[in-house]
């Protein structure tokens, strides 16, 4: 099965160009598809390395590409976690998992979920005046996209600006090349404090404060609202449901 082609966005005309960009995080901020994720990836691993996946790596905050090298040196594999072998490895365990993951395509709205409020929460954000919006996930992005558009995510985002786990960067330096592209595209500038992340993880605050974003905690990962908190969220909702709310936030953190 073919992954599914990036929605793409008309640019705005240059009276409406936009001069704030929203960034959300997909796993367990906007869906929860962990069983879908968790199967594809261990298939993909047996059959790249020739050897089960007895040790599961943390798969909410790192990037796929990096829980890969944690999973080669949990688990007794045919080739080591560094080094050019490990590298070719990766190269083919992303192809692999991809394909894994766009054959369980019909199970993400089976075994899965759009968190509270997502939808709503995207879309109302999306029609403030200056916004545009994007995706920095540690999902690779032919499962990235797969996702969004599993559960009706995909049009309301520009998907061509945001950052994957896929990218060779870690996700505070994805989310400045983010801004670069987005810049870039609408031939506008985006300050520091008009860009806003919104993530669930004290690991995902700090790739923020990397990045020069602003940072809307959502306590529906793994990291509780306190957590995300003491690591220097801006704001912090138990969810998405209550979205005036969210994107009353949203507008005064980017203005």
């Amino acid at each position: 099965m073919s992954a599914p082609q990036s929605p793409q966005r008309d640019s705005p005309d240059r009276s409406a160009r936009p001069y704030r960009l929203v960034l959300w995080n997909i796993d367990l901020t906007l869906v929860d598809v962990a069983r879908v994720t968790r199967a594809a990836y261990v298939e993909a691993f047996r059959q790249v390395t020739g050897r089960p996946l007895v040790r599961l790596p943390p798969m909410n905050g790192p990037t796929e590409t990096e829980s890969f090298f944690e999973a080669l040196a949990l688990n007794p594999a045919a080739v080591p976690p560094g080094g050019r072998e490990g590298e070719e490895l990766l190269v083919r365990f992303t192809a692999r998992f991809a394909e894994e993951f766009s054959a369980r395509r019909a199970d993400l709205t089976e075994q899965g979920r759009l968190l509270p409020g997502a939808r709503d929460a995207v879309a109302a954000a999306g029609r403030l005046p200056g916004v545009v919006e994007t995706v920095l996930t540690g999902s690779i992005r032919p499962n990235a996209l797969e996702k969004l558009q599993a559960f009706g995510l995909g049009p309301l985002l520009d998907t061509t600006i945001g950052g994957y786990g896929s990218d060779p960067y870690p996700k505070g330096a994805m989310l400045l090349h983010s801004r670069v592209r987005a810049a870039e595209k609408y031939h506008t500038d985006i300050a520091e404090h008009a860009t806003l992340y919104v993530a669930d993880s004290s690991r995902d605050v700090e790739a923020a404060r990397i990045g020069g974003a602003r940072m809307l905690g959502v306590a529906t990962g793994r990291s509780t609202a306190g957590e995300l908190r003491d690591a220097g969220a801006d704001a912090v909702f138990p969810d998405l449901s209550d979205t005036a709310a969210v994107v009353d936030t949203i507008d005064s953190l980017t203005r």
